[in-house]
């Protein structure tokens, strides 16, 4: 049966109180008595339970993190910098999967706020009204992850999500490209459908290319098999296309398949470009060009900024934006070159 603090203070001879104090302000408590509750710790084995800490402090140490679907691989790597940042602080990660239902949220958050956690970090989905209710109510600092909410002061870690679509776009249209496609998340999405469709649009409006969204864009979700059929209906609408971006690449790895299945080559035919740089894009066939969004950094910085904000330090921005870049690799070629 596991030590408690009673048996530490029994074994030692002393109080409770002393026992507590001899964990967490040593100085104060007298030679003698802190080497006895020293040797009776050891003896025991006793490890102090963090919500007893959290209780003398008012911390315990603990962050709550929300993904909305902890199988994409997209949250692996963010979370990879989360778990870097929270380990190097002596802080620990409570991780939960809503799995996008907003009812498994609202349960999710009301045992949080029993674990009396000292901060929370959502990630990629936006801040609705009632989610902002929810947040309220656990009265401690969040921190949004690859995402951002315009309609509340909440901090964030992002990329420009408008930009980098807007420069993928420009990419292609560098290499040649003038019949570009994109299959999208729905355009009423704030986080990954409209900004990245806003650019995409305006990259072509600006080399005064076909922008028309009705013929080159198709929308779906971000899984691989509703990005299928949003390729099948693209490439049906579009048949001419040398290009096509693919907000996720998880959606360019299902028009990879799509165009593979359908004879068609990548990249002498169809050039594909996602977005992400998660792992998959390096294992895939041919291997997927991609704007790369810093995940790693992503997940570090936002738990460096939630932890700032649980001291009472300063934050330099409340909306951080990271840089993003295009990784080559080779679904991507000028049209008509032969690999």
């Amino acid at each position: 049966m596991k030590a408690t603090i009673r048996d530490v203070a029994k074994l030692a001879n002393v109080s409770i109180s002393t026992v507590s104090r001899v964990l967490n302000a040593p100085d104060m408590v007298v030679r003698s008595k802190r080497e006895r509750v020293l040797e009776a710790i050891a003896e025991l084995n006793y490890s102090p339970n963090a919500l007893a800490r959290g209780l003398i402090h008012r911390r315990t140490r603990t962050l709550g993190v929300l993904f909305p679907d902890i199988s994409n691989l997209f949250y692996s790597e963010v979370l990879a910098g989360m778990e870097s940042a929270a380990y190097e602080s002596d802080n620990n990660l409570i991780i939960c999967n809503t799995d996008n239902n907003i009812d498994r949220k609202r349960a999710i958050l009301k045992v949080l706020d029993e674990k009396q956690i000292d901060g929370l970090i959502l990630t990629s989905e936006p801040v609705l009204p009632d989610d902002q209710a929810m947040i309220a109510k656990l009265a401690c600092p969040v921190v949004l992850a690859a995402t951002h909410s315009p309609d509340y002061a909440i901090a964030s870690v992002k990329v420009d999500e408008e930009q980098a679509a807007y420069d993928a776009a420009a990419y292609l249209i560098g290499l040649g490209h003038v019949r570009i496609g994109m299959i999208s998340g729905l355009a009423d999405d704030p986080i990954s459908g409209g900004p990245r469709i806003r650019g995409f649009i305006r990259a072509l409006e600006d080399h005064g290319l076909q922008s028309d969204p009705e013929r080159c864009i198709e929308y779906g979700s971000y899984r691989f098999e509703h990005s299928y059929e949003a390729m099948k209906k693209l490439h049906a609408k579009y048949p001419d296309m040398t290009a096509v971006f693919a907000s996720g690449d998880e959606r360019a790895l299902a028009a990879i398949s799509y165009l593979h299945e359908n004879r068609i080559r990548i990249p002498e035919q169809v050039s594909v470009i996602g977005f992400d740089n998660t792992r998959m894009a390096g294992m895939c066939f041919p291997k997927l060009t991609t704007v790369a969004q810093p995940l790693y950094d992503i997940g570090y910085l936002s738990v460096v900024k939630l932890l700032r904000l649980i001291n009472g330090e300063p934050v330099d921005d409340l909306r951080t934006i990271v840089p993003h870049s295009i990784v080559e690799r080779d679904s991507v070629a000028a049209p008509g070159k032969r690999i």
